[in-house]
């Protein structure tokens, strides 16, 4: 009887393998993680953030990437599609191709049922280990409900959640706000209005 034996795959390989590939895969401690696409919902609500966040940082020294662009933690040994991603002053990248960023301020991440729970766990705790970043933000697709996470002067991490379509979530990292009617735009009905 044989037996199956389990071979890492180095960062280096992955990226490799990933500049190559037809469809986005991340990078978990030696592992390959495809990933799957995304429902319409979900995808609005990336555009609608990419865009409200687009006008409101132009011209202050930010950049940002929708969610083609890779983010890397953990000493290389992950490296993840954020949907949206968010860097100000100096931006750094892995080499001269420009497709992995090492020091994002901002990203955010749209829940899927499928993805949630790694969303939550994994994910959340290696954006953490960025110390660019100074928040992140999930969003909820069913419901007006955005979560907040901000990196405070402790280094400890704070959580504000915003459920009310009239909220708006103020971003210290950008120096701006995101109004929820915004991000729900054309995926919820507005409160108080039948659908």
């Amino acid at each position: 009887m044989s037996t199956m034996t389990y071979t890492p795959v180095t960062p280096e390989a992955y990226l490799v393998r990933e500049r190559a590939a037809a469809y986005k895969s991340e990078y978990w401690d030696g592992e390959i993680v495809a990933m799957s696409g995304v429902p319409a919902p979900h995808d609005l609500i990336t555009g609608n953030i990419f865009v409200a966040l687009h006008a409101a940082l132009r011209g202050r020294g930010c950049r940002l990437h929708t969610s083609d662009m890779r983010v890397q933690f953990d000493a290389s040994q992950k490296t993840v599609y954020p949907d949206v991603t968010v860097v100000c002053g100096e931006w750094r990248y892995l080499d001269g191709r420009q497709d992995v960023l090492l020091n994002p301020t901002f990203v955010v991440e749209v829940l899927s049922p499928s993805t949630e729970r790694h969303d939550r766990g994994k994910k959340k705790d290696g954006y953490r280990l960025i110390p660019s970043l100074r928040e992140y933000l999930f969003v909820v697709q069913k419901e007006p409900r955005v979560e907040l996470y901000r990196r405070e002067a402790d280094g400890g991490w704070s959580c504000t959640v915003y459920q009310r379509m009239e909220d708006e979530v103020r971003l210290e990292s950008l120096g701006c706000t995101l109004p929820l009617a915004e991000i729900y735009q054309d995926v919820l009905p507005p409160q108080g209005r039948g659908a």
